[in-house]
C-alpha cells in the first residue's frame, strides 16, 4: 500500500488542544467490524461492550517531564531539549530545536544556570547525547525545570494541570515522552466498576518514544522503519492473558503501544496455527500496518490518529482499511475531537 492510502482531511478547529473538564468524559466511536455498524456513545458506556472474562490490557508507563526551554551559551539563543532517554551517569539521548544549534561541545543553560547541558556526541542523525551538570542533584533539577512534552499539534505552552491530565491513573514506571493517549480516558472509578464486573485489568510496559510523531516519508510504507521501543512484560501479565486467551475471553488493547508489545512478545505453535504472550522485556520495532495477523488482540479502544502515521495505519490493520477511513469520515461529520486529547474509538 501507498503512503497516500493513509491520507484524510481533517479541520484544524477538530484538533482537541485542550482535554475534556474532566477526566472520562470523552465521546466514544464504536465500530463492529463484524457488520461496519458505527455508534455514537459517550466513554462512560464502555463497561456495555465489556464483559466478565475479558481482559483488559494497559500501558503503565509514566511521562517524563522531558521538555526543557534554556538558552545556549555565548549567544542566548532560546532552545529547546527533548529528553529521550536516561544513559545514566547523567548523560541522555535527546533531540535539540532548532537542530542547528546542535553541535559537538555546545553548552547550554536551563533555569538560569541551575543545569547545564553540554553535546558530546551525536549519537544518530537528530540525536544527541548531552552531558548535564548541575549546582545540586541533577535528576532534581531536570525534574523541576522539565515541562510536559505536550505534541507538536497542541499548538500552546504547557500549563499546570496537564502534568496531571497527560498522564494515565495506572502510570507507574517513568520512561515515556508521550503519553498512551488511549487510556487518559480512564478514571480510577471506572477501573474499579470494571474489575467488579469480572473484566480482569492487566498491565505491561512500553516506552513511548518520539519516533511516535516521526513522519512516514517512504511512498511504499513497507520501507518506513519505525524507531524501537522498550517494552517489558511481567509472569503475571502473560499468565493472565494466556488463560484469558485460552478460555475463549477477548483481550482488549487500550491503545497502540499495547497491541505493539502484545503483537511483539509472542512465541508461535510448532504450525503458526496459534500465538502465545511470553514473559520478556526487550526493544521491539514492529511495524504494523495492512495485511497484519493479529495473534493476540481481540478487540482495540484508540483515539484518533494523524493523517499518513504509523497509528493509522496500525488501527487500519485491525479494521480493514476502507472500514477505517469510513470511520474517520463519519467522525469528522461527527465533529469528534482528535488525537491526544481527543475523543476515542472502540474497534470490535
Amino acid at each position: 500500500m501507498d503512503l497516500s492510502d493513509f491520507d484524510y482531511y481533517l479541520p484544524e478547529e477538530l484538533i482537541a488542544q485542550f482535554p475534556p473538564r474532566e477526566r472520562g468524559q470523552s465521546r466514544l466511536l464504536v465500530l463492529h467490524r463484524d457488520n461496519d455498524r458505527i455508534e455514537h456513545r459517550k466513554f462512560a458506556h464502555l463497561v456495555d461492550y465489556l464483559r466478565s472474562g475479558d481482559c483488559l490490557v494497559v500501558n503503565e508507563t509514566e511521562v517524563l517531564p522531558a521538555r526543557l526551554v534554556g538558552e545556549k551559551e555565548g549567544t542566548g539563543s532560546k532552545t529547546e531539549f527533548l529528553l529521550v532517554r536516561d544513559l545514566g551517569d547523567e548523560r541522555w539521548h535527546l533531540l535539540v530545536k532548532p537542530s542547528r544549534r546542535a553541535k559537538i561541545g555546545a553548552r547550554f543553560r536551563f533555569g538560569a544556570g541551575r543545569l547545564l547541558c553540554e553535546l558530546e556526541q551525536r549519537a544518530a542523525p537528530g540525536l544527541w547525547v548531552g552531558k548535564f551538570h548541575s549546582r545540586g542533584e541533577v535528576n532534581a533539577a531536570l525534574a523541576e525545570l522539565g515541562q510536559v512534552p505536550l505534541p507538536p499539534y497542541i499548538r500552546r505552552p504547557p500549563e499546570p494541570s496537564d502534568a496531571e491530565r497527560y498522564q494515565t491513573v495506572f502510570a507507574r514506571h517513568k520512561g515515556a515522552v508521550a503519553a498512551p493517549t488511549a487510556g487518559l480516558h480512564f478514571t480510577r472509578a471506572m477501573l474499579r466498576d470494571l474489575e467488579q464486573m469480572g473484566v480482569e485489568i492487566v498491565p505491561i510496559l512500553l516506552h513511548v518514544g518520539p519516533g511516535t510523531f516521526r513522519p512516514v516519508r517512504q511512498t511504499e510504507i513497507r520501507r518506513h522503519r519505525v524507531e524501537a521501543e522498550y517494552y517489558r512484560v511481567s509472569r503475571k501479565a502473560v499468565e493472565t492473558v494466556n488463560r484469558v486467551k485460552k478460555g475463549k475471553g477477548r483481550i482488549v488493547a487500550v491503545g497502540t503501544t499495547t497491541v505493539r508489545v502484545l503483537e511483539s512478545a509472542i512465541v508461535r505453535s510448532e504450525m503458526a496455527t496459534e500465538a502465545q504472550l511470553q514473559f520478556g522485556h526487550g526493544w521491539t520495532d514492529l511495524f504494523i500496518y495492512p495485511p497484519f495477523r493479529f495473534w493476540i488482540t481481540d478487540v482495540l479502544l484508540t483515539n484518533f490518529h494523524l493523517p499518513r502515521s504509523t497509528l493509522l495505519m496500525l488501527v487500519s490493520a485491525f479494521a480493514g482499511h476502507h472500514r477505517m477511513l469510513q470511520a474517520y469520515r463519519e467522525a469528522i461529520q461527527e465533529r469528534y475531537r482528535f488525537y491526544s486529547y481527543g475523543d476515542a474509538m472502540l474497534i470490535l
